[in-house]
């Protein structure tokens, strides 16, 4: 049986005009570390969804029992929803929300643009790969709250299970091949010093990417940047950015 979702935890979703934005939160995380971002893109007239992807936001034992081909069928049913009532969709993420972002851009051409935040596109080395591997069932170390700010926490959960993690390295190996597949605008943002992602994911997709790209560079955040000190410049240009590939 499924945990009750964390305090915090809960999806968000806004009516709005004619035009929406899909913004997805990362591995082991909530939707707590996309919400301002969501509200704003909201205050700006855009109908929202914020969805809480399966196995995030409850115990971590939830989470084991799911995949990267859970997280793509969730966000694949939250953008046709959404496109189904908007003329045009901009989709954001954070970490491996930004992953599923580019999967989502890759199959539908017809996205405004994404926004991608410390993107998790880039494939793990396979040393990486067979050290997780080898941890067989074991709950590896949490990655969440990586930031700078120290009055600023993330909700997610205290550890991660190694057979997520691998899903998700199978997620990227699928998603970088077709990174020169995305033809809309691009809105990249990136920590200069990422405890999680390295800046080379980032560059990855800003060099592959065959539509537009906007690169920023953020001096003083972390990881989970959408909560750390450039949180306001990101809302800003990301507001910005959304209004512009939707216009007209």
């Amino acid at each position: 049986m499924t945990a009750p979702v964390l305090p915090g935890a809960e999806p968000f979703s806004a009516q709005g005009g004619p035009h929406g934005a899909l913004v997805i939160h990362g591995f082991t995380g909530t939707p707590q570390s996309m919400r301002e971002l969501a509200e704003r893109f909201a205050a700006a007239g855009l109908a929202v969804e914020l969805p809480l992807l399966p196995g995030h936001g409850t115990a971590l034992e939830d989470m084991a029992a799911t995949g990267w081909d859970d997280w793509c069928a969730a966000v694949e049913l939250a953008y046709t929803e959404l496109a189904s009532r908007c003329t045009k969709v901009v989709v954001a993420g954070l970490s491996m929300g930004a992953t599923l972002t580019c999967w989502l851009a890759e199959r539908h051409p017809e996205i405004a643009g994404i926004v991608c935040i410390n993107p998790a596109v880039e494939p793990a080395l396979p040393e990486v790969r067979e050290a997780i591997a080898a941890a067989g069932n074991a709950v590896l170390p949490a990655i969440g709250s990586d930031i700078a700010a120290p009055d600023s926490t993330e909700l997610a959960y205290a550890g991660m299970p190694a057979a997520c993690l691998l899903s998700l390295f199978d997620g990227q190996e699928e998603v970088a091949p077709a990174l020169a597949d995305i033809a809309c605008p691009v809105l990249i943002f990136t920590s200069r010093e990422d405890h999680v992602v390295p800046t080379t994911a980032s560059e990855l997709l800003a060099a592959r990417a065959t539509g537009p790209v906007e690169h920023f560079w953020l001096e003083r955040s972390f990881h989970v940047a959408t909560l750390d000190y450039e949180r306001d410049e990101i809302l800003a240009r990301s507001a910005s950015f959304a209004e512009r590939v939707t216009a007209g």
